[in-house]
């Protein structure tokens, strides 16, 4: 008998190797096809070499160390001062390093050679945005609210003339010193939750003070606290606070910027109480803090405080719905690598007739995902026309809900194809689970999105007349489409009452027609065909109940083949 090796009593087998060093973009179709139909085809180069960076393992190894050390509240210095400083894992620094420089927070409000943003550049901080989700979700916060919040700031040109540069610079520089001592680059995060009204923020109790004459561009002393705070240690934040001296709610709400520094180089009066101990989104920092005097500016006018951040809430919808989607996409492609490397019972699970099933079914949520997306952001790119300001007013809530919906399940879903591998937190599929269910929450949960989505249509009803009319050309060519689109327009008819109850169906099929709608234009026919059918179609009753319960009669192998090649 052979002595076995110290602590080796079997060969390792059957185990699927990690998965690195492959192409993120030309190995998605659906993606590289929507960045030509939305015009960023010039931008195809940049998105391959940052894929491919991206996959790398020693990029990939700063996902797991980013959240497996988290951030760390320091109040105050050695000498006793308060300094509420934030520390970071170095990984933390090297991916906002990595986003900054590729311009996806600001890519869409840089002047290309003829002075104005390049067109399709929207859907091209789109896709960018999306592979750097695949990767790592936490570090994308800060990132997103800096975005949404230029151009909110751009309406204030006084104010936007100092901050621009630092604001659009493509350096990432985490140093905690006022802005006009040498930084280059800054932050914005954004505070509205307080603790007695969550998403109703019109119930907020801040109070902001003039400090002189008042008014837009006018400096305030602000007092109260925010539950949410989101990203203590950015430069500056957006926040609702009620101009005037009382505490209570009658007071009009006003938008202020408030920066972490005060004009005389003091660190502002923003303290903050602790931070969140979160289920997920664990390499970014979410706090609770209160203003004692703290010194804001009013942005635009007084008492349209709600409406000029929701400009900046619906940017950073958008943004959830491509973060979720790339969740999905990476727990897909874990999981089809998983299945095409492990055997069970005699066979590779990816030639196991149900597990196909299951990994077609989810490719088919996974490009309708991206496909919707896409369209999306084509659309934040120019709003003038009325189809494409419903595609952002009406949809974007409408996928807000549906597509971060999706994504719990998806993961799940995903982690259980891993098996008990998925379970551990070794592997990455873990930290999917449990950044799944933030962008569901974060910028308005489930039932705002869908009231939202109500409010939009009531709105802007030329708009939504828009949309339903090219939906309804492409859907005469497709019988479960049209009586889809048909279902969705008779609950539009229903009363006030109804429809509020109704919402979220209402939603959930606004968002399938316009993904059917989609897929029909641009996927192939195995594609759309079994995503109309067992989402809007005769086989709805059965399917989609749980993933993997399509009708055998569709190609599971191809549609597998397309979603990630092998």
């Amino acid at each position: 008998m052979t002595p076995s090796t110290y602590g080796q009593t079997h060969e390792i087998t059957n185990q699927a190797p990690p998965l690195e060093r492959y192409d993120a973009m030309t190995g998605d179709p659906a993606l590289i096809a929507a960045l030509g139909r939305e015009g960023a085809d010039w931008h195809l180069e940049t998105l391959v070499r940052d894929g491919r960076a991206l996959t790398q393992p020693g990029v990939l190894a700063l996902a797991d160390l980013a959240n497996r050390h988290a951030p760390e509240h320091h109040p105050f210095s050695a000498r006793g001062e308060r300094v509420d400083a934030i520390e970071f894992h170095p990984a933390w620094h090297t991916l906002l390093s990595m986003l900054r420089e590729q311009g996806l927070h600001a890519l869409p409000f840089e002047s290309g050679s003829s002075g104005k943003p390049r067109p399709g550049a929207m859907a091209a901080r789109a896709a960018g945005y999306f592979l750097h989700a695949q990767l790592e979700s936490g570090s994308l916060c800060p990132l997103t609210m800096t975005f949404a919040s230029i151009p909110v700031l751009q309406k204030e040109p006084a104010l936007y003339a100092r901050l621009q540069a630092q604001l659009l610079s493509r350096k990432h520089d985490p140093r905690d010193i006022p802005l006009d001592a040498g930084k280059e680059s800054m932050m914005i995060g954004m505070g509205m939750t307080e603790k007695q009204g969550g998403s109703d923020v019109r119930s907020n109790r801040t109070r902001a003070m003039a400090l002189g004459a008042g008014g837009r561009g006018g400096e305030y002393r602000l007092i109260g606290h925010k539950w949410f705070f989101s990203a203590p240690q950015c430069d500056a934040h957006l926040v609702l606070a009620r101009t005037g001296e009382s505490a209570d709610e009658k007071g009009p709400i006003s938008c202020f910027y408030v920066p972490r520094f005060a004009p005389d180089g003091s660190k502002n009066a923003v303290q903050i109480q602790q931070l969140k101990d979160k289920l997920g989104n664990r390499s970014n920092v979410s706090s609770e803090i209160e203003f004692l005097d703290a010194y804001g500016i009013m942005i635009g006018d007084e008492g349209r405080g709600v409406p000029t951040i929701i400009e900046m809430a619906n940017f950073t919808r958008l943004d959830c719905v491509i973060g979720s989607a790339a969740l999905m996409r990476a727990a897909l492609i874990h999981a089809i690598h998983h299945a095409r490397h492990r055997s069970a019972f005699g066979a590779k699970l990816v030639d196991q007739p149900l597990m196909r099933n299951v990994l077609a079914d989810l490719a088919l949520e996974s490009e309708a995902a991206t496909t919707l997306f896409m369209r999306l952001a084509g659309a934040f790119e120019d709003s003038s026309a009325p189809e494409e300001r419903a595609w952002r007013r009406i949809v974007t809530p409408a996928a807000k809900f549906w597509v971060c919906k999706r994504a719990l399940e998806f993961t799940g879903e995903a982690m259980e194809v891993w098996g008990g591998n998925g379970y551990v937190e070794t592997g990455p599929m873990a930290r999917f689970y449990r950044e799944a269910p933030v962008n569901s929450i974060w910028e308005g949960s489930g039932n705002v999105m869908c009231l939202d989505v109500l409010r939009a249509i009531e709105r802007e009803p030329e708009a939504a007349r828009a949309l339903l009319d090219s939906w309804r050309a492409v859907a005469q060519e497709h019988p479960a489409l049209r009586d889809a689109l048909n279902t969705l327009l008779g609950m539009l008819q229903d009363d006030a009452v109804s429809r509020e109850a109704s919402a979220r169906r209402i939603a959930q099929q606004l968002v399938l027609t316009a993904q059917g709608v989609l897929l029909a234009q641009h996927a192939p026919a195995e594609v759309s065909a079994a995503f109309i059918e067992t989402r809007l179609g005769d086989a709805r009753g059965t399917a989609n109940r749980v993933y993997g319960t399509l009708p055998a009669r569709f190609d599971f192998a191809a549609i597998i083949a397309r979603a990630f090649a092998a």
